[in-house]
């Protein structure tokens, strides 16, 4: 039986995409930080994907076909943490998509790789 063990994501620059995924989600390199590759995980050993982060001279999608969704419990753990994450180098990403009301706020990671922070309460 298959199951998912890593999500890779494309960087130009290895190291600060690290940097950036180690403080959002609270992962640790599984086997340190290489210019050109490295896999984070979960720092506290819990279950979960890992995060690779791969040498990439491609640019960011604009309207990429996968993308991480990141959830928080409710609307004022979503502001918290878009906030958090901006500080960390993230920015909002001005997205012409949204729909009326929407319960995700879309940024993208100091790469340009986009991913959405849930509020999973509505």
């Amino acid at each position: 039986m298959l199951s998912i063990g890593t999500i890779v994501l494309g960087a130009a620059d290895v190291r600060r995409a690290a940097a950036f995924w180690i403080e959002a989600l609270a992962y640790t390199p599984r086997d340190g930080i290489a210019d050109d590759w490295t896999v984070l995980v979960p720092a506290d050993g819990r279950p979960g994907p890992g995060i690779a982060l791969g040498l990439s001279d491609s640019p960011a999608q604009e309207h990429p076909r996968v993308h991480l969704d990141l959830y928080a419990a409710d609307a004022a753990e979503q502001a918290a943490e878009v906030a958090r994450l901006i500080a960390l180098g993230a920015r909002r990403v001005d997205w012409a998509l949204y729909p009326e009301a929407p319960d995700f706020v879309v940024l993208a990671d100091p790469e340009g790789n986009r991913f959405c922070v849930i509020d999973t309460s509505r």
